[in-house]
């Protein structure tokens, strides 16, 4: 499947993802068992790479799930948190025990340039319309040398839904209006990566698999972790009851397994350097 170019996805709306999140802050560590599965992931990768006493920026903590597991590991860091959602934002310093948390925009970050050894952010960049400006001001808050590690999801993320969703929205004769939030490609985030600045240690993909046993359960869970399509185009409602039943039928023959349907998120991982 091509990649999506930030020019022709639709924008999004960030009021939305802000409710969106705010919203299920209270669900999200329930549900959210693949971004846990991300958040450990990423820190394997970067772990061997921060420096004692590290000064570290979180970018769209949630729950502070990455920041917990980093302290874990090296309790020295001088870590800030900070996350768009403010439910996300006050859920987070309850958690962390009184751990600097601040309301920010990964687009325009509240913190004074070259103040970081390290920027952090799992589950966040897919949420931007300007994924280069975010970048950007990652680079910016770096110092030289400093390190940002991320993780985002990628195009085929849901792609079994959203192609069960084309096919049953098809064969009822209606336009297709997709439901379901549209991801950037490798090669885009590479191309964000370098606009900024940095220089990229690595940028790879790998697909995490959750088995769901019908595509309600798929939809709720998407729902409780407030991964909802933002987009300023979305369509009211999610579909017809007729299209809803045609989608189910068609996930289940298609991609069905004897545990359930699967769902697929295709995570970009990234280590770039502020030279």
């Amino acid at each position: 499947m091509a990649g999506i170019s930030v020019l022709s996805r639709p924008p999004i709306d960030i009021r939305q993802v802000r409710r969106n999140f705010s919203c299920h802050a209270e669900d999200y560590d329930r549900y959210a068992q693949v971004q846990k599965r991300v958040s450990a992931r990423l820190l394997d990768l970067v772990l061997p790479l921060v420096p004692p006493g590290a000064m570290a920026l979180e970018v769209g903590t949630g729950t502070g799930e990455l920041a917990r597991r980093l302290l874990r590991f090296r309790p020295d860091a001088s870590l800030v948190v900070s996350d768009l959602a403010h439910g996300m934002t006050r859920h987070a310093a309850e958690s962390l025990g009184g751990l600097p948390a601040v309301d920010a925009d990964a687009q325009a970050l509240p913190f004074r340039s070259r103040r970081f050894e390290l920027v952090l952010s799992a589950s966040v960049f897919q949420w931007l319309n300007d994924l280069p400006a975010a970048l950007a001001e990652a680079a910016r808050v770096l110092r030289p040398g400093g390190l940002l590690a991320f993780a985002m999801y990628g195009e085929r993320t849901l792609w079994e839904l959203r192609e069960a969703h084309r096919l049953a929205v098809q064969e009822a004769g209606g336009e297709h209006l997709s439901h379901a939030h549209t991801f950037p490609g490798e090669t885009e985030v590479a191309q964000a990566l370098s606009a900024a600045g940095l220089t990229t240690q690595q940028l790879f993909a790998e697909d995490e698999l959750e088995q769901h046993p019908d595509v309600a359960a798929l939809l709720r869970s998407l729902k409780k972790i407030g991964a909802q399509n933002a987009s300023s185009r979305r369509p009211a409602g999610f579909a017809s009851r007729r299209v809803m039943q045609r989608l189910s039928a068609l996930y289940a023959d298609r991609f069905g397994q004897s545990q359930g349907i699967p769902a697929t998120y295709h995570v970009i991982y990234g280590l770039a350097r502020q030279e």
